[in-house]
């Protein structure tokens, strides 16, 4: 849903080097390849890496999962933050730790001195990523709530999480369905023209291609959607306790 204010210039800051990773772990290429960011190794050669003698088997097997994260993309008004937030809700029922990154919530601090525009928003996307990966790294399911509209920005955060730990899920649903449960009319100001670079009516949406998981939220419910996720990480990354 970050669509839902009005673009603002950008306050362009000094890009932030991200920290080399020479050896990524599985499905995680180096940084400075993924990001089109030289590594901070290249700018700050005293800069190291150091690594803890916990591990992740470690973090499993105390967590009772494999860390991921779920990535929901899709139109403003689709589905991602209702699904993102009961799909968070099961699962700490179920005694598992995780957290939802939402598009509108990250801007009011981590994002805030960011715009709409096809800069930002792919900055945006890399910024949530790293955190994202951080929390996968600590043990924690990362459930990340975002339009995300650009591929080429989405195959960007696969390859900084890594794509072992990367579940894409297309929540669609029409432009012309989501206006009509839009309760703030957005798609209609966007048609307007009072808010621009809306994703759907002026500013594309490239639905990826070949989705880990599609959930169409015109024919199954909040609680099937959910499910349906659930079902997947069942699969793959919730551990028999």
């Amino acid at each position: 849903m970050e669509d839902l204010h009005p673009s603002a210039a950008a306050v362009v800051s000094e890009p932030r080097a991200c920290c080399a990773q020479n050896s990524a772990p599985s499905g995680r290429v180096a940084r400075d390849e993924q990001d089109g960011r030289p590594s901070v190794e290249r700018i700050q050669p005293f800069v190291q890496r150091f690594n803890g003698t916990i591990t992740g088997r470690d973090r499993a097997s105390m967590l009772g999962h494999r860390p991921v994260t779920v990535w929901l993309t899709g139109l403003s008004g689709a589905g991602k933050s209702t699904i993102a937030f009961r799909l968070e809700r099961e699962l700490m029922s179920m005694g598992h730790a995780c957290y939802v990154l939402d598009g509108d919530n990250v801007r009011h601090g981590l994002t805030s001195d960011l715009s709409f525009s096809k800069e930002d928003r792919r900055e945006n996307i890399r910024r949530v990523a790293h955190v994202a990966q951080l929390m996968n790294d600590a043990g924690l399911i990362v459930i990340a709530a975002l339009i995300s509209p650009m591929f080429e920005d989405r195959a960007m955060a696969r390859g900084i999480i890594g794509t072992d730990s990367f579940v894409e899920t297309y929540v669609s649903a029409s432009a012309n369905d989501c206006a009509k449960r839009d309760p703030k009319g957005l798609y209609a100001k966007a048609q307007a023209g009072t808010i621009t670079s809306f994703t759907g009516v002026t500013a594309p949406y490239e639905p990826p291609p070949n989705p880990d998981l599609l959930i169409d939220t015109t024919t199954l419910t909040e609680a099937d959607s959910v499910s349906r996720v659930l079902d997947h990480l069942s699969q793959h990354f919730l551990l028999q306790r």
